[in-house]
């Protein structure tokens, strides 16, 4: 029942006619990526994750990675081998730069793969986008010497990164970590502290890791601005290139955890460990935001990609499974499928999971306009939309992924709370999306507290004045198209209101704006949406075919009509200010102050 097909045909349709691909594939150093191309590369890269991937789906989540006595950790039956092909296939290194052995790929080719092996293997596909991550971070900040001496075995996936932030008392607070880095006579550091949460802090699939380390140097300013950035690689590189003696990091547990079970999550201990300074001292904030925006946008896909795979499943669910007799039916029993509240929750899954798949690879097209456009007023503008979508992708996306899986789980009724049907694997794994790389508050924050303050709020109106542009489009589109018109109007016209109430509010009362913050950035998440579907609707007949016209009218409608008015519902949340939410102590919170009557 849990079997995975790569919905290509929507990918494919999402990159020619909804988020303007082949002008991306016009970019200098892109033109070898053109449509086509991409297409074929992305069905090998599909078969490749249904048929080798998408099987350790399951195994992964029942065994578990293991610490064994020595302090190595194992992955799970087949996780080893797998990686083994990933690597030599070279998926990895598709959007990777060509300079240290990748394929040049737009990022929103990358972003496309990422959806397929998450949707394959949610606890596979950390690995990979770890790496990506410390890649980027060395691409952006790491000298030359740096550069080529880690670079090309990480860009092949020979070797894998990852990211080490958190620590016991520090939690999201990264400026309280306390792990210190004490120059030496070569020009190394010393690295003496420990880091939790380091997902793939070790593994077998690998011959080496390398660790981004932040940590704190001797006299070092307090918080954030006293952090640097370390490579400390599990083993020593020799001159040559080779692995030398192992460092001096250790394994001290794996976490227990409630999904994701095949990710190895890893308290690590350094000890006078070597590292390397990336970049200069005290620079090491700036670096960790290079790693975390590039994997945010990659857990927004989490979230979709783990939304895609439990919806498959419980649409096959749906028409297999026969319980009671559907209005109108006649026989013995009806398909689940055949009642109007399961067909609810299935349509809910469709149309939110198109919107985010457009969403999210129109995000990753502003990320390749940003790095490629040749006019620099162009680049700047796509940086600014970049920052606008990433929080909206990251925790939009990631609360979806919530909701979404457990619709999956609902439809199969009570087999879906039993393990063996995988459906709770679904809905257990992509629980941490929303807390990973940022909490989703934090995401909020961000939005209201830095994107909403570019150019005095400018930026943001100005991205809905571009969403705007389709109200005509869609009147001139014919009058099938009036509902979704009529509803996008309403609910721009509530999101509008929201953000100017937050462009005057937040300078004088930020914790009013940040109080409002979560259901703010929930309002932007359901009218970019809908939004993209309504692009997506009017595109499709262009195509000629007919089925796929009348399919993306639908889920435009459907998603306008009984998801969108949601966004007006939060307007008044958005807008009320922090009087309520600070008004009780922890006292009253706790019911401590009621009286009990006697």
């Amino acid at each position: 029942m849990d079997q995975y097909q790569p919905p290509l045909a929507d990918i494919s349709f999402a990159l020619e006619h909804v988020v303007g691909y082949p002008d991306i594939a016009k970019l200098p150093g892109f033109e070898h990526a053109d449509l086509d191309t991409v297409v074929e590369l992305l069905e090998q890269c599909g078969d490749f994750m249904a048929a080798a991937v998408a099987p350790t789906n399951r195994t992964g989540d029942t065994q578990g990675s293991r610490l064994q006595p020595d302090g190595t950790v194992l992955t799970p039956d087949g996780f080893k081998e797998v990686y083994h092909q990933y690597v030599e296939a070279g998926w990895g290194s598709v959007p990777l730069p060509e300079e240290y052995g990748g394929g040049g790929f737009p990022r929103t080719v990358g972003l496309v793969i990422q959806e397929l092996i998450t949707s394959a293997n949610m606890a596979f596909s950390l690995c990979p986008l770890l790496t990506q991550g410390a890649i980027e971070a060395l691409l952006h900040y790491g000298d030359d010497a740096l550069k080529e001496r880690y670079l090309p075995k990480m860009v092949t996936g020979e070797w894998t990164g990852t990211m080490n932030l958190t620590e016991p008392q520090a939690g999201s607070d990264v400026g309280a970590l306390t792990t210190r880095a004490v120059r030496q006579g070569d020009g190394s550091y010393a690295i003496t502290g420990q880091k939790i949460f380091i997902t793939y802090g070790d593994h077998d699939m690998a011959e080496q890791i390398v660790h981004l380390v932040l940590a704190r140097t001797p006299g070092a300013p307090e918080g954030t601005r006293g952090i640097s950035c370390f490579i400390v690689p599990k083993f020593l590189v020799n001159d040559d290139g080779s692995l030398g003696a192992r460092n001096a990091v250790e394994t001290v547990s794996l976490e227990h955890k409630m999904g994701i079970h095949a990710s190895p999550t890893c308290v690590l201990s350094y000890e006078n460990a070597t590292g390397y300074l990336i970049g200069e001292e005290n620079n090491g904030m700036r670096i960790m935001f290079v790693m975390m925006n590039s994997a945010r946008l990659g857990v927004g896909v989490q979230g979709l990609a783990v939304a895609e795979r439990a919806y498959q499943q419980s649409l096959a669910y749906a028409q297999e499974r026969r319980q009671g007799l559907a209005a109108g039916a006649s026989g013995a029993s009806s398909p689940i499928i055949d009642f109007p509240d399961v067909r609810r929750m299935l349509m809910t899954q469709r149309a939110h999971v198109a919107a985010m798949r457009y969403l999210m690879l129109l995000d990753a097209s502003y990320v390749d306009i940003s790095t490629h456009h040749p006019d620099p007023a162009v680049r700047s503008r796509a940086d600014e939309i970049v920052g606008i979508l990433t929080p909206i992708c990251k925790s939009f996306g990631t609360d979806l992924g919530n909701e979404l899986t457990s619709l999956a789980l609902q439809i199969h009724g009570g087999m879906g709370f039993i393990e063996e049907t995988g459906a709770a694997q679904h809905l257990r794994d992509i629980r941490i999306a929303a807390i990973y790389e940022g909490t989703n508050g934090i995401q909020a924050a961000d939005l209201v507290g830095r994107k909403l303050g570019v150019r005095g709020g400018s930026s943001m109106l100005e991205f809905l004045g571009t969403m705007r542009e389709i109200e005509p489009q869609l009147a001139d589109a014919g009058t099938e198209f009036d509902p979704i018109r009529v509803e996008l109007g309403r609910q721009f016209d509530a999101l509008e209101e929201a953000t100017r109430w937050m462009v005057r509010t937040g300078p004088g009362d930020p914790n009013a704006a940040l109080s409002g913050s979560t259901p703010y950035l929930r309002m932007w998440g359901l009218c970019t949406g809908a939004w993209m579907l309504a692009r997506a609707a009017l595109a499709a007949p262009a195509t000629g075919d007919a089925g796929l016209a009348e399919s993306q009218l639908v889920l435009a409608r459907f998603y306008a009509e009984q998801l969108l008015p949601q966004c007006a519902s939060l307007l008044g949340a958005a807008t009320a200010g922090s009087r309520d939410l600070f008004a009780l102590d922890a006292g009253q919170l706790s019911g401590a102050a009621r009286k009990v009557r006697s």
